[in-house]
């Protein structure tokens, strides 16, 4: 078996496909650069024009999204936001989970966003495409500001996370529960440890996620999970087991999608697989291809996040009977927006 790097998702780091030429260590202009050491992350500041983002994209159930970090020290192998890495200058592998970018306006670009006169307190899900509770959250704590501003004005919110950290948070979550602005969803899609070591190397346990679902749901914090994506050959199998742990620990929703291996996720994915499990590698990959057309990646609407075939469609027979057998997804979460106001510019001069 080739080597594996333990402690890390990607294995190395492809070139940027923005860059005609390899010049090795991968930076951005007037971002220092930073001595390659695999097993060490790295972050510094950046200060964006912009933090929410409008989704056009019917698949991901929101319809806008902020990130305050950009790169994911979780590492998770899959995720299709280390694309999004190489517009930075980066690689999508090792660069993305090991140098993070800490966006430290993010707090005051999020209150000015909602103090426009335009604005109509819809949903803002924390965690489109890095989590807002990788591990420095605990350093900056961002997103903790990032709540705050939205209790204050009545701005809901949604968060995806695969960390334990938002526990930290729940004093805040727990006043916006009142008034109908959070729910929290973890992201769970496998219960086999070993599994999770090597898929998602920097996260929580799931038996930590799952404790963290049971004491948000204590405390009256709207939670659910996502089981994604789904690894055919790989995590499929455990789809009635994490169902059925999710709705004892105080879940009321759960939803899924399919992996899909687009840009450069194709290659880091294959090489993962083959360092980490050379014996599926092959039958692995042919069942994610048979999801998609016979391609790694789909990227048509409608169908990319749950996959088209046979093994797409046992996949999602699967999901629908367990999920309606541990009882979630019988009612839906409604946001309120009844609570939402804009800033006064007392408001905006306390954030500097």
């Amino acid at each position: 078996m080739k080597h594996y790097t333990k402690g890390r998702g990607a294995q190395y780091n492809p070139q940027n496909r923005f860059f005609t030429n390899e010049y090795g260590q991968h930076h951005v202009e007037g971002i220092d650069e930073w001595e390659e050491e695999p097993t060490r992350t790295f972050q510094t500041t950046v200060h964006p024009k912009t933090l929410v983002n409008k989704v056009d994209s019917p698949d991901v159930g929101m319809a806008y999204s902020a990130n305050p970090y950009q790169g994911c020290e979780h590492g998770c192998i899959y995720c299709y936001a280390r694309n999004s890495h190489q517009y930075w200058g980066y690689s999508a592998g090792i660069d993305f989970e090991s140098k993070i970018l800490v966006k430290e306006n993010a707090p005051a670009l999020f209150q000015e966003f909602i103090s426009r006169k335009s604005w109509q307190a819809d949903t803002i899900s924390l965690s489109g495409n890095t989590d807002c509770y990788q591990p420095i959250e605990r350093k900056y704590q961002l997103t903790r500001q990032i709540l705050q501003i939205a209790l204050d004005h009545g701005q809901p919110i949604g968060i995806i996370t695969k960390n334990s950290l938002v526990k930290r948070d729940m004093d805040i979550l727990e006043e916006m529960a009142k008034k109908q602005l959070c729910a929290v969803y973890l992201s769970i899609n496998s219960l086999t440890e070993a599994t999770r070591q090597k898929l998602e190397p920097r996260t929580a346990t799931a038996r930590e996620r799952l404790r963290t679902l049971e004491e948000l749901s204590a405390r009256g914090i709207p939670t659910g999970i996502m089981c994604a994506p789904i690894i055919p050959g790989l995590t499929d199998h455990e789809i009635p087991a994490v169902l059925q742990a999710a709705s004892d620990h105080g879940a009321r929703w759960a939803g899924y999608t399919i992996v899909r291996l687009n840009g450069e996720i194709a290659v880091l994915f294959k090489d993962w697989l083959e360092k980490t499990y050379p014996d599926r590698a092959d039958k692995i990959l042919h069942q994610i291809a048979s999801c998609h057309h016979g391609q790694l990646n789909n990227s048509t609407f409608g169908n990319r996040m749950r996959g088209s075939g046979n093994i797409a469609q046992i996949i999602k027979d699967n999901f629908k009977l367990h999920a309606r057998k541990c009882g979630l997804n019988q009612d839906t979460h409604s946001f309120s927006k009844t609570h939402f106001r804009r800033s006064t510019s007392s408001d905006q001069l306390r954030l500097f």
